[in-house]
């Protein structure tokens, strides 16, 4: 079958694993073998626990992209996993792993972002309780998100000191599991599956990319794309304006104090203490690219792939148009990490300062 625009892929040929160099800027040498919170055993746990419960989403490839970059691109596309996004793997294995007396006490989070939404979905799917706990300026459509899959809501002040709190006296108080947007192992086992199912749908990868925020979907990514296939060339991704965990990969230590102000609101989150361990000991290059990159890979993403992605998703996208990965005659994997957009508000439909 041949390969046309927005296609799934079928039919896959070899390619050689090594890759050039980026441009990015390697971070000190970590020490070899250090255990890691995650393993590979844990995320083929995670297939096995969450496969009754998400879509095993496609893998789409585009004759003009592939001829743009010079390279096989083949995109994991999560924005047709459930609520839209890779978010629901996570918290479905975080609530699936409990076990029943501990489940049956609920499950509560702090997001205003997908987690809050997947969570509440993950805990509708057991019969369990959750609460979230989210900032009085969250969106009004996240706030319905969490309403419709049957979340409770508790509001608090708009900063992370009031939310972390609000968190802690939940579980004090009602005996709730707090499961992390991105810093719990059971969401990061989970967020490795789409690395999972993408290597067994297209072998001989040469390099994957993801996008970083805490850290959770490119650590599973990482631990899951290196066991598989060894000599793969591992690339995250982040936009120069929320550039935290790349400088935190980069200096040796986690930078915590930043602000972010990107279009990727997905992305604005501080990277998680695993994450930070994961990706220091697994990641071969770290690139960031520019808000004006970001919108125009989102836009061209929707042009030839005739899909919805969020901003956060055309992160690796743009990182590739940018040039800042060697990919030509490489066989690449990028990881679409969700469709969750504001359809009156696009960015290309304005300007941004």
């Amino acid at each position: 079958m041949a390969w046309t625009d927005a296609t799934p892929m079928t039919s896959h040929h070899h390619t050689d694993a090594s890759m050039p160099s980026s441009a990015s800027t390697s971070p000190p040498s970590a020490t070899p073998g250090t255990a890691l919170p995650v393993t590979i055993q844990d995320i083929e746990a995670a297939a096995r626990r969450i496969a009754p419960y998400i879509k095993r989403t496609p893998v789409l490839t585009s004759h003009r992209l592939d001829h743009l970059l010079g390279a096989e691109i083949h995109f994991k596309c999560e924005n047709f996993q459930r609520i839209g996004t890779f978010k629901a793997r996570g918290a479905h294995n975080a609530v699936f792993a409990l076990d029943a007396d501990t489940a049956a006490r609920g499950v509560v989070t702090h997001s205003s972002g997908n987690h809050a939404a997947a969570l509440s979905l993950a805990a509708k799917t057991r019969g369990i309780p959750t609460c979230i706990v989210m900032p009085t300026n969250a969106p009004r459509t996240k706030v319905e998100s969490v309403l419709r899959q049957g979340g409770e809501i508790r509001f608090c002040e708009p900063t992370i000191a009031a939310r972390e709190a609000a968190a802690a006296d939940i579980v004090a108080t009602r005996g709730m599991t707090l499961v992390h947007p991105y810093d719990n192992v059971a969401v990061i086992a989970g967020q490795g599956t789409a690395t999972l199912e993408l290597i067994e749908e297209v072998p001989g990868l040469d390099a994957v990319l993801a996008p970083v925020g805490g850290g959770g979907l490119m650590s599973g990514t990482a631990i899951a794309a290196r066991a598989r296939v060894p000599g793969i060339r591992i690339v995250a991704t982040e936009p120069e304006r929320a550039d935290d965990a790349f400088q935190s990969w980069t200096q040796g230590t986690r930078i915590t104090d930043l602000h972010p102000d990107t279009i990727a609101d997905g992305l604005r989150t501080t990277l998680g203490e695993n994450g930070f361990v994961i990706m220091r000991e697994t990641l071969d290059d770290f690139v960031t690219v520019s808000e004006d990159s970001i919108i125009q890979a989102m836009r061209l993403v929707w042009e030839v792939l005739k899909i919805v992605i969020e901003p956060s998703s055309a992160v690796p996208v743009a990182a590739l148009l940018e040039g800042k990965v060697g990919v030509e005659g490489k066989r690449v994997g990028v990881i679409i990490s969700g469709g969750n957009v504001d359809l009156d508000h696009l960015p290309w439909q304005g300007a941004r300062a």
